[in-house]
């Protein structure tokens, strides 16, 4: 079992004025440790994406953090973008694979181990599991158990990434779990002490649940050989 857990943002889901977003996520970046940027504009033609790509990734990527595309691989093979992220709806694994060549490429599986063990053995980089929490950022079309993550940390290398209605009053649980990454929209952007105030209070749960994971994992009793 890996004893990390690290932020996964992920834009709004429209970027009217992307200059006003792209100083927002600069600010936000300054708040704390955050893995990766995950920009996602559902339905958006592919000239916005493409200057969503251009403005946001130098931003990111100069702070070592990864931008992932959403939906997308046809478009993100062809953008400076560092992965693509599809859903059981997209474009097959195998199809995105194809296209993102080295590239990460990360898949949705719900509340399922038996799709996340499936896109594992595909090759997948990370799986995402969710929705765990309430969410007014997408349409959840599942509910997933904290549990899931504490079986697949303890049982699979793939990293699991926790989605859904994540806020930094909910975090430290998914990371004590054993959630890999947590992906956060709302709870960040919409956070009323600002976007670098929610990311450092993001870390500060993160640690919190990583101590507990921790505590927990000494507890334990050994393994039988």
């Amino acid at each position: 079992m890996t004893l990390d857990c690290r932020l996964y943002l992920i834009t709004p889901p429209a970027l009217p004025d992307l200059a006003t977003f792209g100083r927002t996520l600069a600010q936000a970046l300054e708040g704390g440790d955050v893995a990766a940027l995950q920009i996602r504009l559902k339905d958006a033609p592919d000239d916005l994406v493409a200057a969503a790509v251009d403005v946001l990734a130098p931003i990111a990527q100069a702070r070592d953090v990864a931008v992932i595309l959403n939906d997308r691989p046809d478009l993100a093979a062809r953008l400076a973008v560092d992965g693509v992220h599809i859903g059981q709806s997209d474009m097959p694994y195998k199809e995105a694979r194809k296209l993102m060549g080295q590239r990460m490429v990360g898949v949705t599986c719900h509340d399922s181990r038996h799709l996340a063990m499936e896109a594992s053995e595909a090759g997948a980089d990370y799986v995402a599991f969710g929705a765990f929490f309430p969410t007014t950022t997408k349409d959840a079309p599942t509910t997933a158990d904290p549990e899931i993550l504490t079986i697949w940390q303890e049982t699979m290398e793939t990293p699991c990434v926790a989605i859904g209605g994540i806020t930094a009053a909910n975090a430290a649980s998914l990371s004590t779990a054993g959630a890999d990454f947590l992906a956060v929209s709302a709870g960040v952007w919409a956070y009323p002490q600002g976007p670098a105030a929610a990311v450092a209070a993001l870390n500060a749960a993160i640690a919190e649940g990583l101590a507990a994971r921790l505590e927990a994992r000494q507890k334990a009793p050994p393994a039988i050989p």
